[in-house]
């Protein structure tokens, strides 16, 4: 129950009692003042809901491809260090210690980057493509070194060169979000409009029952505000504010390698 409260609460927050109270105000002046008009809905559907449809839907296309090249990220680890359990005649406890050091560090530099603020990229990106060429020197002095050969060295650095190519995916998805202004657009309105609505608001309510005149003043701005606040926290996958945000978890990737 609490879980429910919890997420109902990040979509609806501060913004959304501001806008709805302005939408009241506005309403309760228009009936005192008896200024009403029939404004047509159109201006809402073309002003505010579809630009925040089409950006909640650009901000969820973004974090499924984020979550497939992660994926990609976690598989090729997983083969890599199959590759050095298994491809080895008689593989050293200190090797495979080594590949899970290596891609624990990997894993952990990964969210360490995507959860900071984009102003911290360029120093943990370094960080990142540190442990890209310990794992690439793993390959050669651990593995090639050791025994492994070189079509199956080779078919090893395909793998990393896909694990740097999903990283180099997710990392345009964290630097680069849903057009700026389109968001700007929708936030503008859904701001403005359900105030400047306080003579549809009036004009309408002479259909409800007394008590009822603020329903839709009330319905309009929450809907609206939670659909904003629904594609804000899908724009940043990695922040971990939302409950839809992507958690790269390094300590189980890591437990899930010493049970294989």
């Amino acid at each position: 129950m609490l879980k429910r409260l919890s997420r109902i609460f990040l979509i609806i927050n501060i913004k959304t009692a501001i806008v709805t109270a302005m939408a009241v105000a506005s309403t309760f002046i228009c009936l005192n003042y008896d200024i009403k008009a029939d404004f047509p809905l159109t201006l809402l559907a073309t002003a505010v809901v579809f630009p925040i449809v089409f950006s909640i839907s650009g901000a969820y296309k973004r974090r499924e491809a984020a979550l497939d090249d992660y994926g990609i990220i976690k598989a090729h680890s997983r083969a890599i260090y199959l590759a050095s359990r298994d491809w080895l005649e008689n593989p050293e406890q200190d090797t495979l210690d080594k590949a899970k050091t290596h891609f624990f560090d990997l894993m952990s530099s990964c969210r360490k980057m995507f959860s900071d603020p984009i102003k911290n990229m360029p120093e943990n990106e370094d960080e990142v493509y540190r442990n890209f060429s310990k794992i690439s020197k793993f390959i050669k002095e651990d593995l090639r070194k050791k025994g492994l050969a070189s079509g199956e060295c080779s078919r090893l650095n395909q793998y990393l060169s896909k694990m740097i190519s999903a990283f180099e995916n997710i990392k345009h998805i964290y630097q680069y979000r849903t057009p700026r202004t389109l968001s700007a657009f929708s936030d503008f309105f859904i701001t403005v409009l359900p105030p400047l609505y306080g003579p549809y608001f009036a004009y309408i309510s002479q259909d409800y029952s007394p008590g009822l005149e603020y329903a839709m003043p009330v319905l309009f701005s929450v809907i609206l505000v939670s659909l904003d606040n629904i594609q804000n926290h899908l724009e940043n996958p990695f922040d971990q504010i939302g409950e839809d945000d992507i958690n790269i978890n390094a300590e189980k990737l890591i437990v899930k390698l010493k049970l294989e």
